[in-house]
Order: C-alpha cells, then sequence, then structure tokens
C-alpha cells in the first residue's frame, strides 16, 4: 500500500467524535492536575511531631536489630553447610 497525496483516508462521524472526546477528556484532566498541584505548592508543610519521629526512631531500629538476628543465624547455617560440604567430600 503506498501512500501519497491522491490517497483517500475516510472517518465516519461516530469516530471523529470519539476523538474529539478524548482530546477534550484528555485536556481537562491535564487542566485540573496542573490547578491541583499549584494548590499543593501553597499549603504549609505538615511538621513532624517529636513523638511520630521518635516513634518512626524506634521502628527503625528494631528492623535493623532484627535484621542483624537473620544475619547472624544465615551466617550460622552457611557455616553448617560447608562443614557438611567438607564432610561429604
Amino acid at each position: 500500500m503506498k501512500i501519497n497525496e491522491n490517497s483517500e483516508f475516510t472517518l465516519d462521524l461516530k469516530t471523529i467524535a470519539l476523538i474529539i472526546g478524548f482530546v477534550i477528556s484528555l485536556s481537562a484532566t491535564y487542566f485540573t492536575l496542573m490547578a491541583e498541584v499549584e494548590i499543593a505548592k501553597t499549603l504549609p508543610e505538615m511538621p513532624i511531631s517529636e513523638k511520630e519521629f521518635e516513634l518512626k526512631d524506634k521502628l527503625i531500629r528494631a528492623s535493623i536489630l532484627s535484621t542483624q538476628e537473620d544475619v547472624k543465624e544465615i551466617k550460622e547455617d552457611m557455616k553448617y553447610l560447608r562443614n557438611k560440604m567438607d564432610n561429604v567430600n
């Protein structure tokens, strides 16, 4: 199929209406989103309370300790498996 200046391209009215509706919907969504972003820029930042910071800090520290214990268990398992493999050979 060759396309040149004599080629014909037809669209029915239903397809044209769908395309126009899609473009209008997309642009309305874009401008609504941009307006909400501008509003959000003017809002004050939410301060983090001292209690919230303390709770998050405790949670992070507990996660680190838990991870350290898991690593120790994995290392012990690796030593056991190495010894077992050495005994097999």
